[in-house]
This record gives C-alpha cells, sequence and structure tokens, in this order.
C-alpha cells in the first residue's frame, strides 16, 4: 500500500496538503511510538529497541536517549518539559532537560501500594494535572518490558492531581491506550485497543473492543461515557485533537481523521500499523506520525488544542 490520502469529506483537502504523499523521515526502527516536538526537533520512541531518538530537519536521526526503559507515548507539561511512560520503569516521569534525558522526576509509580502495569500514554491538563492510560502491554512479555503479573488485577486510566494525588478514574477498559481533552477540555477521549491479542499485534479480534470512548470531564473525575467512534480497519492507539476538535487517530491503514461528532473526514493512508501521532514543526502545523518501523511527516493546516490551551494561558510551547 503506497502512502497517500483518501478523502471522504471535501473539508479534508483543506486540512493537509494532499498534493504531496506523506514523507518518510526515518526508518530502521523496530516499533515506533510517542512523537512529540520539543525545542527544535522530534523526539520519538522505538520501544523494542529501548531507546528513545530525536530527528531534526538539519541533522537527521541521532539516539536521544540509549536506555528509554522501553518508554512509549510522550507529551509536554505546562512548562514545555516532556512527561514519558515508561513500560520497563511502570511509571510515568516528567523529563526535566531535553539534552540530558536521564535526569527525571517520577510523577507516578503505583496506587494504593500496588505498581501499577506499564503506563502507555500521556496527557496533561491546563490545570497541571496528569492523565494516563495503563495497559498491560509492557508486563505481557519480554518485547515491550519485563514479564510480570499485574498487581492492580485491570487495565485503569488515571490522573494525578497537582498536589500528587492520583485518582482512578475509570476502570471498565479492556486496554486503555491513547488519550487526549477536547479543545475546551471538557471532555476527555481515549482509546481502548483491546482487540489487539497478544504483545507484538499478531492479531485482531474484532469481537472486542476497538473503539475511542469520550467521557465528560469535572476535575478529577469522568462521567457519561459512550462510544464517539469505532475504528477500523485495526485499532485506535495514540491519537491527537486539533484545535477545532477533530480527532486524528491511528489505525491499520494509516491516521483517520473524525470530525466532532465521530464521522469519518478522510485518511492518511500509510503501509503499515500505524501507532501515534504529533504537531509540531517550527509553525506547530506538521504532522508526525510513527507508524511500524518509520516515521512520516504531513503538511497540514491544524494545530493541537493542547498546544492551544498552553499559549491561551501563558504557558511555554
Amino acid at each position: 500500500m503506497k502512502p497517500g490520502y483518501v478523502t471522504v469529506d471535501a473539508r479534508f483537502e483543506s486540512f493537509v496538503d494532499t498534493s504531496s504523499e506523506p514523507e518518510m523521515i526515518a526508518e530502521g526502527c523496530t516499533w515506533t511510538e510517542g512523537p512529540v516536538w520539543l525545542s527544535d526537533g522530534l523526539f520519538f520512541n522505538d520501544i523494542p529497541g529501548k531507546r528513545m531518538l530525536r530527528w531534526t530537519e538539519e541533522n537527521g536521526l541521532s539516539i536521544a536517549l540509549a536506555n528509554s526503559e522501553f518508554a512509549n507515548g510522550n507529551t509536554l507539561d505546562l512548562a514545555g518539559n516532556m512527561v514519558s511512560c515508561e513500560h520497563g520503569g511502570r511509571r510515568v516521569v516528567r523529563r526535566q532537560d531535553p539534552y540530558d534525558l536521564n535526569s527525571v522526576e517520577t510523577i507516578a509509580d503505583s496506587f494504593e501500594g500496588n505498581r501499577l502495569n506499564s503506563p502507555n500514554d500521556v496527557v496533561v491538563r491546563s490545570d497541571g494535572s496528569v492523565w494516563f492510560t495503563d495497559p498491560p502491554y509492557g508486563i505481557n512479555s519480554d518485547v515491550e518490558g519485563y514479564p510480570a503479573e499485574s498487581e492492580l488485577g485491570g487495565c485503569h486510566v488515571y490522573c494525578v492531581s497537582t498536589d500528587g494525588t492520583i485518582h482512578v478514574v475509570a476502570t471498565d477498559f479492556d486496554k486503555p491506550n491513547g488519550l487526549a481533552f477536547s479543545p475546551d477540555e471538557t471532555k476527555l477521549y481515549v482509546a481502548d485497543s483491546g482487540a489487539i491479542r497478544g504483545a507484538s499485534f499478531p492479531g485482531i479480534d474484532y469481537n472486542l473492543p476497538h473503539h475511542i470512548r469520550v467521557f465528560d470531564v469535572d476535575g478529577p473525575s469522568l462521567s457519561n461515557s459512550r462510544v464517539f467512534a469505532v475504528v477500523a480497519p485495526g485499532i485506535p492507539d495514540g491519537f491527537r485533537v486539533d484545535h477545532q476538535g477533530f480527532v486524528w487517530t491511528s489505525a491499520l491503514d494509516g491516521i483517520h481523521c473524525l470530525s466532532p461528532e465521530g464521522a469519518l473526514i478522510g485518511k492518511i493512508v500509510l503501509p503499515a500499523q500505524t501507532s501515534n501521532i504529533c504537531f509540531g514543526g517550527r509553525d506547530g502545523m506538521t504532522m508526525f506520525i510513527t507508524s511500524s518501523d518509520k516515521v512520516y511527516r504531513v503538511r497540514s493546516s491544524r494545530r493541537d488544542a493542547a498546544q492551544v490551551v498552553r499559549e491561551k494561558t501563558g504557558r511555554p510551547s
């Protein structure tokens, strides 16, 4: 399958530059994840390779962190620091220096005295609270972490308040995965990738969850759960919400653009299972997409809702 685009709604043509096919900017990894734009470069993880990589326009690809402890999702906090989910460390950490990524502060590694499973993806709300998902991918095998039994007996979604209190906010997921807030932060979207069976994507059981749910947000609490969109082919992994509330989610065939109502607007088509996306570049509107062993970029007219919120609150980019 050649990289390209599928337009379902005419609006999609104004969202991405469909005149140029998605550009592959990095390859040679095993499974890429966690793209985040920090300062002048793109950082992302090669999970089975247990390393974090950095890409810049000027210098191309380099190793940013030789031992990432099987890190997965990355995001930025309100001060512009990287926040990462470690499968191996079974924790969420804050990296305070982009040039010394080994210097970390642990945000969460347990709940009620039990170790987390393997935090997967993370977002930071404008009040400073940190929200993350905790499926078992990092303890299921040695591909993405260290085999172990779950101490929690389930896969949940958590919120860490600014005072460090950890709240469990959703307990009825099979495998909670990507998550993102709506532009006004009154809604939280959470992917359930339960249809993936096994540690290395050997198959998909479409009788199990492969959808994105949306919740109403009230402080550190969620309510009114409903299915926002069912994603196929494949499963929703990581995703982002843009400044107008459109959801850009990973799928088996690339990135699906969904309207705020959950309707498919178009696709960025890629040849392999795609894991995640972020907005970045100097204009803040370039899409960077992690897809299997490669990373692509696509020019767009969209911006990350979280970045717009940071700017409105006077926080750094």
